[in-house]
């Protein structure tokens, strides 16, 4: 027992945790005394339960990379347990199962990762039980997106439903997500030892984490802001320089930026709504005046249809599904009344932030952080549009200030010194390859650096040209193999030039290689990955499951990486 002074310091010292602070702290607590102290040998409790299954759905490979951790914690621990990636998964299995971890990303619109599709559509569209089931879900996304944690969410949710009992709640981590996982993973080998002692972990209901962001966000000038398709060209691609102090990152990372919309579309809406630019409104938690609101936070251009359908509830009226900009949807079905603005804030989002792949190094490039943006153009109800950030970087001119942040990619990095790269990236993904060229020519590495870039035409579209030339011509591009599509009347792609060089790259492969990946994720990237499968097969001449099998090894081995959009 503690004394009435020390009993009362700790009520004192509780009053003022919520519940769920109060929950982590049962854990820590717990945890704190089941290590094994240079002076005391605290026996640890053995926890009844056996064998768990730990499950991930990734794009980056973070899930993975927590599967495995938590596996060897819970090995430790006593616990046998079993990872499987969810589009490996045998869904018959899943009524079976006992005691089940989900870690799942959330991609895109709310969407699970392209691995864990199969398993999403499996628990939402069948009518089955899970009376058996115990389980815990980690979700991994960003709070800059609108739906934060949204496959996470889901799966929690509709693991529920079907009669799933969770072992602890459903955790949400923001892109910062060590410390989130470690505790909540610590949490749930706490319950699994509390069965041993009561026969039953307790159940609770689902608590939403607190979105707190820890990204440094950083100020930076534009320096550069150069065209790099000549004139002719269908595309228009940018190569932009941003000066920025104290800036980190590292070849493979991405830039994050969070647009502005255009002040083409803000004036008209404020003129249509009637409203003072000059008025401050609130929105999540922020005082901003209607211009500023409209400009830097809210998103509408492109309203998605879920915006669209609260809209249509908020001024209650039939709109068809669809995906529409603000000023177009005001214009066609007005607001009721001029009190409706501050509603329709409630309803709008905020303007998520794009990842451009960064194409510099800071070994060759201090103090500079550079991207290469495609304009994206596209037609839309028979009018020419753009999309909103490419226009925004790409129309910036020298001087202006920009704000952005780093997106670490731990998944896409470069191997040692001394190994050979392979990297394929026609178009804009050319730039984090940009970047491993400059990183291993500045810091003088041995390893061997083959590029298969592509693009329309050799003349117009052929980017970092000079560069490219200059680091064959010096030798640290070994080999360069080019693909221009349109420059012959059968259109030639990466993909044929790899399987021209096919015994090559065969060779580096076997000789230790890695080989990247980054550009358009379809049909791109499927067309790399087939390819690549033929040349295994026919050059290491082993059978397709063979071909299959040494991929995913390459994978499994951190040799084979993508980063496709």
């Amino acid at each position: 027992m503690l004394a009435s002074s020390k009993m009362k310091l700790v009520d004192e010292v509780l009053s003022t945790f919520t519940r769920e602070e109060l929950f982590w702290l049962n854990g820590y607590i717990a945890g704190k005394f089941s290590v094994t102290s240079q002076t005391e040998t605290v026996m640890p409790v053995k926890p009844s339960v056996n064998k768990i299954t730990i499950t991930y759905g990734t794009e980056t490979g973070n899930s993975k990379k927590l599967a495995s951790e938590f596996a060897a914690k819970a090995k430790k621990s006593g616990i046998n347990a079993k990872i499987v990636s969810l589009d490996q998964y045998r869904l018959n299995d899943l009524p079976k199962e006992e005691y089940l971890l989900s870690i799942i990303s959330t991609q895109g619109e709310g969407e699970p990762p392209a691995a864990a599709k199969k398993f999403y559509d499996h628990i939402h569209n069948n009518g089955f039980k899970l009376d058996k089931l115990k389980y815990g879900v980690l979700a991994l996304g960003d709070t800059s997106y609108p739906l934060f944690c949204k496959a996470g969410e889901d799966v929690d949710q509709q693991l529920n439903k079907l009669g799933g009992e969770r072992i602890i709640p459903l955790q949400k981590c923001d892109v910062d997500y060590e410390s989130e996982a470690d505790g909540w993973f610590d949490q749930v080998l706490h319950q699994l030892s509390s069965t041993a002692k009561s026969g039953n972990a307790q159940v609770f209901e689902p608590v939403l984490a607190k979105k707190a962001t820890g990204k440094k966000i950083y100020s930076g000038t534009i320096l550069t802001n150069t065209n790099l398709n000549d004139r002719g060209s269908n595309k228009e691609t940018h190569h932009i320089e941003i000066a920025a102090d104290d800036i980190e990152y590292l070849p493979g990372d991405s830039l994050g930026v969070i647009p502005e919309n255009p002040a083409t579309v803000v004036e008209p809406i404020l003129q249509l709504l009637d409203i003072d630019r000059t008025k401050t409104f609130t929105f999540r938690n922020e005082e901003l005046t209607a211009f500023d609101l409209l400009r830097r936070k809210v998103n509408i251009v492109y309203l998605p249809e879920r915006v669209v359908a609260k809209y249509a509830g908020l001024i209650n009226q039939d709109i068809p599904p669809t995906k529409i900009g603000l000023l177009d949807l005001l214009r066609i079905y007005p607001l009721s009344n001029d009190n409706q603005f501050e509603q329709l804030l409630d309803i709008l989002e905020p303007i998520a932030p794009r990842l451009y792949s960064i194409s510099s190094s800071p070994e060759a490039h201090n103090g500079e952080v550079h991207v290469t943006v495609a304009r994206d153009k596209f037609t839309l109800n028979e009018e020419q549009k753009c999309g909103l950030c490419s226009d925004y970087l790409t129309s910036l001119p020298e001087e202006t200030n920009i704000e952005f942040y780093i997106h670490k990619n731990n998944q896409f990095r470069l191997p040692a010194d001394d190994k050979d790269i392979i990297m394929i990236g026609p178009g804009t993904g050319i730039a984090p390859f940009r970047s491993f060229l400059a990183h291993r020519d500045a810091t003088g590495t041995t390893g061997r650096n083959w590029l298969f870039f592509g693009d329309q035409h050799f003349v117009t579209d052929f980017l970092y040209q000079t560069e490219l030339q200059n680091w064959k011509e010096t030798g640290t591009l070994t080999k360069i193999n080019l693909a221009f599509s349109r420059d012959q009347q059968e259109k030639v792609y990466v993909q044929h030039k790899m399987l021209q060089n096919g015994a090559e790259f065969y060779d580096w492969i076997n000789n230790g290689a890695s080989v990247y990946v980054c550009g358009a994720k379809e049909p791109m990237s499927s067309d790399v990955e087939d390819t690549l499968l033929q040349i295994v097969e026919k050059f290491g001449n082993k059978t397709i499951e063979e071909a299959v099998q040494l991929v995913e090894q390459l994978k499994e081995d951190g040799r084979y990486l993508k980063d496709v959009y």
